[in-house]
């Protein structure tokens, strides 16, 4: 509305519908905000979870290769093959770990929506102190002269 007047020569339907498609952008525009903000955290959350799931299996590779070695190592006590089943078990445990180290720097990357939530917060709060604007009763209206007042 550009001034006073307009609100006065506006029907209470029209205010209703211009309220309530300023309410609905207004809620459009938070979620599109919120999306925003998550989806480079989800992007973020992804490559982590999938380097803990790479740094998982490759721990699972490294257990059968380690029992191995382990056997052949007590069994053979020089060096052979079980030297060479430690050395790729060891380099799987490193790739492991250094795939989880990944993850845990990518995780840690993970922050809260803070400007959706200060914006729904904001947005709450004026809607909370949102009151009605008073109109004056008019004095000779005939439907309004019928109607019986009551003081509660």
């Amino acid at each position: 509305m550009s001034s006073a007047d307009d609100g006065a020569d506006r029907s209470l339907g029209q205010m209703v519908a211009t309220a309530t498609a300023e309410l609905s952008a207004l809620v459009h525009d938070e979620i599109a905000l919120a999306k925003a903000e998550l989806r480079l955290d989800a992007k973020r959350a992804g490559i982590g979870g999938a380097a803990f799931i790479v740094a998982g299996v490759l721990v699972l590779f490294a257990l059968p290769v380690l029992s191995f070695a382990a056997a052949y190592g007590i069994h053979n006590l020089g060096l052979g093959l079980a030297w060479s089943f430690l050395i790729v078990g060891g380099a799987f445990i490193v790739i492991a770990l250094l795939l989880a180290l990944i993850a845990l720097a990518k995780v840690k990357k993970i922050k809260k929506p803070e400007k959706s939530i200060t914006s729904a917060k904001q947005t709450a709060a004026v809607l909370q102190k949102a009151k009605p604007h008073p109109r004056p009763e008019p004095a000779d209206h005939p439907v309004l002269e019928s109607v019986t007042r009551t003081s509660a």
